[in-house]
């Protein structure tokens, strides 16, 4: 049950700028062997788009405190990725898995003020996609 805990924790937590490698969890209770995969896939998948939700929230609040001293993104990066999401709009989301890049993005999706409904489609796609391929990599090895 902790290693569930722990594994729903390490992925909410890589969703946000936290940096912690929910892969590497993943793929540890993975080849123990002792753990149902596809709970072990659901719940890394449940903690990251919670994670991502959270981001989601923080993006639509962003906008009252940039001109803040305290606020960590410049102006100029918060425009650079708006532009992005501006260009890309809503599909841009499929990229939410990736590292580094992920995280922002479902930021300025609450930003742009990105209909909840289907940030929550799309980033389940993408994130659930994610544990899946390293599912198939980690256990194709075995």
């Amino acid at each position: 049950m902790l290693s569930y805990f722990l594994l729903f924790i390490s992925a909410f937590g890589a969703a946000t700028l936290l940096p912690l490698q929910s892969e590497a969890v993943l793929a540890t209770l993975l080849l123990k062997g002792q753990y149902s995969a596809l709970l072990l896939i659901s719940i890394a998948t449940l903690g990251n788009v919670l994670g991502s939700c959270v981001n989601w929230w923080l993006g639509l609040k962003i906008e009252q405190f940039k001109h803040r001293k305290w606020f960590l993104v410049s102006e100029k990066r918060l425009q650079q990725a708006q532009s992005f999401y501006h260009k890309y709009g809503f599909y841009s989301l499929l990229l939410s898995w990736t590292p580094i890049v992920g995280d922002p993005i479902t930021l300025v999706a609450g930003l742009f003020k990105e209909n909840f409904w289907r940030f929550l489609g799309i980033v389940i796609i993408a994130k659930g996609g994610r544990y899946l391929f390293i599912y198939w990599v980690v256990m194709g090895f075995i």
